[in-house]
């Protein structure tokens, strides 16, 4: 048999009616459909990070390197 005329699905056990197998389906294509996850780190935003901020400053003038 090819892969062409094998069946999508095949019910082994039970009896399934339209809407189950139409679930069943929906469900098994979206799964096929989905991104193959690969083991590549994500990319992350250092926008937040706080090694970037600078340390507060008190004292007369500090609120010009709340900005900084």
């Amino acid at each position: 048999m090819s892969d062409e005329s094998r069946p999508l699905l095949r019910v082994v056990r039970g009896n399934p009616d339209d809407t189950e197998l139409a679930v069943l389906t929906a469900v098994v294509s979206a799964l096929a459909a989905a991104p193959v996850s690969t083991d590549e780190p994500v990319a992350r935003s250092r926008w937040g990070a706080p090694q970037l901020r600078q340390q507060l400053r008190p004292g007369p003038g500090a609120w010009q390197f709340s900005g900084r």
